[in-house]
């Protein structure tokens, strides 16, 4: 028994001890095989973020003239207006590893070392002042550090992420623009890349640039704080294209709202954005605007509210109904119904705008009130451009009214 008992401890021994080998030649293996893909990816991203600045070079700047210079970054190129403190644009690329990236903010902001007049520093935003607790006490100027490029747009290389933190790639903007509908426009924009994975979108953002443009009074360098901010974005390979320009505001429209073309964005900052695009491929697609193109499967029937200057006099428009939610005052609201539902109770919806589930306005007619029409209001309407008139309320947070007659709905388009 004492001899089975040793043989059977040996054994025992043997096997743990092999396992123990096994272990430590299977780390050893994963070790070196992770520092090979460690340095793949170091490879693989130096690989990618060069055709970045090849493809920018070839394709994707804005015209430049002799007295500016470009300042080429890993994954993005700007030119910096001295006079303004800000950059006059910064070009990037787009790319759909967007989607897989999971590098962190940095919030490494610093000075732009290329920048030969010296960019704008931590000064020009805040001060900051050291506690006896060893903590600091900030002393803000009213402004975000806002990104020209987003942050969010390089989340798959850490370089190129570092890098939208420097002040080159900074401008003031208020913070209720900056984390809101600017936030939602760079959204817009990533989205597509979500939906299109196979393209690749050249964005080119920047304030418009004047004379006449305030100064941050605090600020060491005296920033110029614009009243409004564009961004560009082309699709090359699908011939599409469009442009957005956005009031420094705190703004209540969805992105599309501020949709312009690139032609006319062009005549208001002067900037020839594409320049290397045939003079056929500029008519296609910087005259023209077809934002259906740029909006998921589920918004394609989606419409812009109307233009303020274009409503009907004495009109408002579907986001600015909200204003008069259960304030008992009836108003007319104007938009076009781009969906219907008629319900198993006979109750009729129409969503002006905006489609169901993301409508923004919404118009009720009770099945007891269809007597009252003389038409399918579900089917005679679906497409067509109406103004309402009734008091606002809201229903799980949707502004909407309700019409008993067809006289308080006209067609008018």
């Amino acid at each position: 028994m004492k001899v089975f008992t040793v043989l059977l401890f040996v054994l025992c021994s043997t096997f743990l001890l092999s396992q123990e080998n096994e272990i430590k030649k299977a780390e050893n293996e994963y070790r070196v095989i992770k520092q090979q893909l460690d340095s793949l990816e170091i490879v693989l991203e130096d690989l990618k973020l060069a055709k970045i600045r090849n493809d920018l070079k070839e394709y994707g700047l804005p015209s430049v003239s002799d007295n500016e210079e470009l300042i080429w970054h890993s994954s993005m190129v700007l030119v910096y207006d001295e006079q303004h403190e800000i950059a006059k644009w910064v070009a990037h690329i787009l790319l759909s590893d967007v989607t897989r990236g999971s590098v962190s903010r940095t919030n490494d902001f610093r000075p732009d070392s290329l920048v030969k007049t010296g960019s704008t520093i931590e000064e020009d935003y805040f001060l900051k002042h050291l506690q006896a607790d060893s903590t600091y006490k900030y002393d803000g100027y009213g402004y975000d550090r806002g990104h020209l490029a987003p942050s969010a747009d390089f989340r798959w290389s850490e370089r190129a992420l570092s890098e939208s933190y420097l002040y080159s790639n900074i401008a003031p903007q208020l913070p209720e623009f900056n984390r809101n509908k600017w936030a939602d426009i760079e959204n817009f924009v990533r989205a597509y890349m979500y939906r299109y994975p196979k393209s690749q979108l050249f964005v080119v953002t920047g304030p418009v640039l004047n004379d006449e443009l305030p100064k941050l009074e605090r600020s060491p360098n005296r920033v110029s704080i614009p009243e409004q901010y564009y961004k560009v974005i082309m699709d090359f390979e699908a011939k599409r294209g469009m442009a957005f320009l956005v009031p420094h505001k705190n703004l209540i429209y969805p992105p599309e709202y501020y949709a312009i073309t690139i032609d006319s964005l062009e005549e208001i900052t002067g900037i020839n954005f594409f320049h290397t695009l045939s003079n056929e491929d500029e008519s296609k697609i910087e005259a023209k605007i077809n934002i259906e193109a740029w909006l998921p499967k589920s918004s394609k029937n989606d419409k812009t509210p109307i233009k303020e200057k274009d409503l009907p006099k004495n009109a408002w428009n579907t986001v600015e109904a909200v204003l008069f939610v259960d304030k008992n005052e009836k108003i007319t609201v104007c938009g076009t119904v781009v969906s219907t539902h008629k319900s198993n109770k006979g109750n009729v919806f129409l969503n002006l705008d905006k489609s169901f589930p993301n409508q923004i306005f919404s118009v009720t007619i009770w099945n007891r009130d269809l007597i009252n029409f003389s038409y399918q209001p579900e089917i005679f309407l679906l497409n067509k451009k109406i103004c309402v008139t009734g008091t606002i309320s809201s229903y799980q947070g949707v502004p909407g009214t309700y019409v008993n007659n067809e006289k308080r709905l006209e067609i008018i388009e």
